[in-house]
């Protein structure tokens, strides 16, 4: 793992090379105030303090230099710089803001399977913000922990590894962790995940920590964890196919959240909640047409085996709401409806409460952590009708296919319970400044803004 806490000091008055940030509105009042020598080095590099830009300005000795940033206070104003700049130390001038966790984030790399890329060193930014180092590191931390996990394959990353990776956070913090397995997920009352994850060589699980006081407000998590899907019987096409290790995309998202609530020390009872199975094909996969039994009791009727994230997710809702948390949140690489819709960039959320939605909205556009509310439509919960059983995984004619699936997962909460669920891509198809092709944290920063809100009563640092 990067050591992001290197990465970002208070500053210390030590030499280093100033850095300044210039927005594209601000460019000409800027440059105006510069001397000819470097209005005529700022022209020569065709720098108009567009996103992303960066030039370098010589001094008067050989090593003495500066440079100046084209961006604004967003979390990427600093990316580009951090990943073109030489290693060496930087100030800049006045505080960082949102921007230091770009920074962090473009020195990230994940280097499991390849030699090191000749990267010369760190970049280094010094910050007079102290206050605000602590949980720009806690958020890269929780970021990276997202892209680490998603961009394992599935050959290394399957129920057990997964299981292995929240327990390795509950030991960290003193948590509580139980794992039902295989069998044992039906004597247990988990019958959707067992019929999801049956076929695979690797055994089904259900990941159960708790953390914090009993006494205080419930939080709970949950996590879509599809380690690898085939699509079952109803089998994806190769190209569809190719980028399934990234289903578990939903449990990343709650692991490192969870993380971030005990990082903190939080006043909450904390519960993550991960079913963590392969949707594989075997002589024992499930079938289009079967009927599964569910833990709230609700019968389904299969009409696509590739609609499994909400059956595990059924049975994950369910056990959350047996506790009546004061929060309720889960994270789920769901449906393509959502990316058809609202592209990779932006991942759709749905929420039973109205102020529970603003919270996020508000968040999303604080944090620069964009999100976008799609409704519960009650007039779509006929589609999930079945002749057979007490509801269908996946409407014929594809009409609504987010809606639908948000519509599924909220019959299984139960009444009188805040919720909000997260259709998310985790993932960045096409690289962008501190964001590699590969997973990516899409809500992340959004939820723990809103969680903070509501249970610290601090206000977030964006």
């Amino acid at each position: 793992m990067t050591d992001f806490a290197a990465l970002l000091i208070a500053d210390d008055g030590a030499p280093a090379t100033a850095l300044t940030v210039v927005a594209g509105t601000g460019f000409d009042d800027w440059l105006r105030g510069q001397g000819e020598r470097t209005r005529s080095f700022v022209a020569a590099q065709n720098f108009k303090a567009r996103p992303d830009e960066v030039a370098l300005i010589p001094g008067d000795g050989p090593g003495d230099w500066s440079a100046v940033v084209g961006g604004d206070d967003c979390p990427w104003g600093l990316a580009a710089a951090a990943g073109k700049l030489p290693a060496g130390r930087y100030r800049i001038a006045g505080a960082p803001g949102a921007a230091a966790l770009g920074w962090l984030l473009a020195q990230h790399r994940f280097d499991r399977y390849r030699k090191a890329s000749g990267d010369t060193g760190a970049r280094v930014l010094l910050t007079t913000d102290v206050g605000s180092i602590g949980e720009t590191v806690r958020l890269a931390q929780a970021t990276a922990l997202v892209r680490d996990l998603v961009d394992t394959p599935a050959a290394d990353l399957g129920p057990g590894e997964l299981a292995s990776a929240v327990s390795a956070e509950a030991r960290a913090f003193g948590a509580e962790v139980e794992i039902i397995k295989g069998e044992a997920l039906l004597g247990g009352n988990f019958p959707a995940v067992h019929a999801v994850g049956r076929a695979a060589s690797r055994a089904p699980r259900l990941i159960d920590l708790r953390w914090g006081d009993p006494a205080h407000p419930r939080l709970t998590l949950v996590g879509k964890g599809v380690t690898f899907d085939s699509g079952g019987l109803n089998i994806k096409p190769g190209g569809a196919m190719a980028a399934m290790k990234k289903d578990m995309g939903g449990a990343a998202h709650a692991l490192a959240l969870a993380r971030l609530v005990m990082q903190a020390n939080l006043p909450v009872r904390l519960r993550l909640i991960i079913p963590a199975v392969e949707n594989s094909i075997s002589g024992d996969a499930m079938r289009p047409g079967d009927v599964l039994a569910t833990r709230a009791g609700k019968s389904v009727e299969v009409t696509n085996t590739d609609a499994e994230g909400r059956l595990v997710l059924a049975d994950a809702l369910a056990l959350a709401g047996e506790e009546t948390p004061a929060l309720l949140i889960d994270f789920a690489t769901l449906t393509g409806a959502a990316r058809v819709a609202l592209g990779p960039q932006l991942p759709a959320f749905f929420a039973n409460d109205d102020a529970l939605a603003a919270d996020f909205a508000a968040a999303a556009t604080a944090s620069g952590d964009p999100l976008w509310r799609l409704p519960l439509w009650p007039g779509y919960r006929d589609m999930l009708k079945s002749t057979i059983a007490d509801l269908n995984n996946s409407p014929e004619g594809g009409f609504a296919g987010a809606i639908t699936a948000a519509l599924f997962l909220e019959a299984f909460v139960p009444a009188g319970i805040p919720w909000a669920h997260f259709d998310t891509f985790a993932w960045t198809p096409a690289a962008r400044p501190g964001r590699p092709k590969g997973g990516e944290a899409l809500g992340l920063r959004a939820a723990w803004a809103v969680i903070k809100s509501r249970f610290d009563g601090k206000e977030s640092m964006f």
